[in-house]
């Protein structure tokens, strides 16, 4: 009989993109969104795919949405209570009576003492590993995809990308390697992964520069990358929690200072195919990046 694997955070970057790479591969696939309502995009994409109701905010979502799973991927947004929101979760996995576990880090979250995003992942991590459940944990880089999400406005009305980064490098990694990764590991036999830890880059490191080149190549029209200056990256930001600024100028560091360029096989590895280019990125959603 088929497995059921839920997917939480399934209507976003890599959710979604696991949802595709789940979804033709002779499994259950259930998609854990904050409201059916907002998965009607899924639905109208993958009619066999059930939605479920998942809220880390509330504990009696937790159970239902458990109910017959077999395996997890579990995606918990960056939020103030991304450790606790975890901890609940796999509470309620080990009770439910999940045989896998497959949670999405940080890349470097095993790093000491690390940045805070990477403690909170590394203390979730901790505990998923104290649970006894079977587990595996990826880590992967930057996504290619934030540059659609947080610079895609200013590269399509100004031809800029601006980031407080420096000419630091860092080895972006598409979200469709990501799923396809957490795609081949749920379907695998488990003892396979379990207790394994995967840190999932694309096949280079890039600078700013380097992405803004690529993308204005691609484009057909000039793109260039502006360094601001940390104080006024810090003031772009206001009105947001000033951990959320603070976890994501920590990240801004990391990246300037170099400590994101590295470089690993194991998409290849776990997948049998190199990963995706910056520039097979930027041709695919080539009219996100250019002018309405």
């Amino acid at each position: 009989m088929p497995e059921t694997i839920l997917i939480t955070g399934a209507t976003g970057t890599v959710g979604s993109e696991l949802v595709r790479a789940l979804s033709n591969r002779g499994v259950h696939v259930r998609a854990g969104v904050h409201s059916v309502i907002k998965g009607d995009r899924l639905r109208h994409l993958y009619p066999e795919v059930q939605l479920v109701e998942l809220d880390f905010q509330r504990p009696e979502t937790l159970g239902v949405a458990l109910t017959g799973v077999d395996r997890v991927f579990l995606l918990v947004p960056f939020t103030e209570t991304m450790v606790e929101d975890s901890k609940r979760f796999i509470d309620a996995a080990k009770a439910a009576g999940v045989k896998q576990v497959v949670k999405l880090s940080v890349m470097g979250a095993e790093v000491e003492p690390g940045i805070q995003l990477g403690r909170w992942h590394r203390e979730a991590e901790r505990y998923l590993a104290q649970s006894g459940l079977p587990y595996v944990i990826l880590r992967p880089n930057s996504f290619m995809q934030n540059f659609l999400a947080y610079q895609g406005t200013s590269i399509r009305e100004q031809g800029r990308i601006y980031q407080p980064q420096g000419e630091g490098r860092a080895s972006y990694i598409d979200a469709f390697d990501i799923a396809e990764v957490a795609a081949a590991i749920l379907t695998a036999d488990v003892a396979r992964h379990h207790g394994r830890a995967y840190p999932l880059t694309g096949p280079e490191a890039l600078s700013n520069s380097d992405v803004a080149a690529i993308i204005g190549q691609t484009t057909g029209r000039p793109v260039q990358y502006v360094d601001v200056p940390e104080e006024a990256a810090r003031e772009g930001m206001q009105g947001a929690p000033q951990w959320m600024v603070d976890g994501i100028m920590e990240l801004n560091a990391l990246i300037r200072a170099g400590h994101a360029a590295t470089v690993t096989p194991d998409v290849q590895q776990l997948t049998g195919r190199r990963p995706r280019t910056l520039q097979e990125f930027a041709q695919e959603h080539r009219a996100a990046f250019l002018p309405a």
